[in-house]
């Protein structure tokens, strides 16, 4: 994979660590246990670090899937973006990639896009709804993938 794709990689990380943060911060107490009609948000947000876990370890040719026992919101969360960061730190790195970006993209990190907006939906049914902004205009950095986030630049109203 030549560093173009690898970057592309990282962008997509940084703007998944941005939208999981605008989901994440400041929800209500009683919001990770919302029931929703499916998983609860602790249990996504769970399962958020359990994907990335797995694409790091694809990355570096240990291939596992592991399923890890929910604590607290914070510290999910905080497993979360600590995956992130590994994740980002390993594609940055000149370290060989031992399995197929694209792969990578169309299965684990797509899949985490998918449940950060699941995330977003179950903050508007539960009467929290997150800041509505131009995603387009919003300042996503490539390796900040940490739970510290730009404010929105240009909020919806």
């Amino acid at each position: 994979m030549d560093r173009t794709e690898r970057d592309l990689l990282r962008h997509t990380l940084a703007t998944l660590s941005y939208r999981a943060a605008k989901t994440i911060h400041e929800a209500p107490p009683e919001f990770a246990t919302f029931d929703g009609g499916g998983r609860t948000p602790h249990s996504i947000v769970g399962h958020l670090g359990d994907l990335i876990e797995w694409a790091l370890s694809m990355a570096d040719g240990r291939r596992v899937w592991q399923e890890a026992v929910l604590t607290s919101w914070s510290q999910d969360a905080a497993r979360f973006f600590a995956a992130m960061q590994s994740f980002d730190d390993y594609l940055a790195s000149d370290q060989e990639l031992k399995c197929d970006g694209r792969k990578l993209f169309q299965g684990p990190i797509a899949d985490a896009l998918t449940h950060v907006g699941q995330l977003a939906m179950l903050r508007r049914m539960a009467g929290a709804p997150i800041v509505t902004e131009n995603y387009f205009a919003a300042e996503v950095t490539t390796g900040r993938v940490g739970a510290d986030q730009a404010p929105p630049r240009r909020p919806i109203k």
